[in-house]
């Protein structure tokens, strides 16, 4: 029997060195992604926020908070991406 979907949240800092372009086509990447593999459920723009500590000599980050469901997995994979993806600062998956 297949896995039913499970609800997610996902938190994603991008760099601002990417420029305005840059995060909106990393956020346009990621939604494409998710909704590619699931169902997105919405998109919260945070925008530019101070980073709590610097992360590679930056002190400001653009926080994007996806929430969606799928199935469980999708999240390692899309993990994976993030972690090789230029202008991705941090990123977090939690189930919701």
């Amino acid at each position: 029997m297949a896995k039913l979907n499970e609800n997610y949240e996902t938190m994603v800092v991008f760099s601002l060195k990417q420029g305005e372009d840059g995060i909106k086509a990393l956020t346009e990447k990621f939604k494409a992604m998710i909704e590619a593999n699931g169902t997105l459920e919405s998109v919260d723009e945070w925008g530019k926020r101070k980073l709590a500590y610097d992360i590679n000599y930056e002190s400001e980050g653009y926080y994007v908070l996806y929430t969606y469901s799928c199935k469980p997995d999708f999240p390692a994979e899309l993990d994976r991406v993030f972690k090789i993806t230029d202008g991705v600062m941090r990123s977090m998956i939690t189930v919701k």
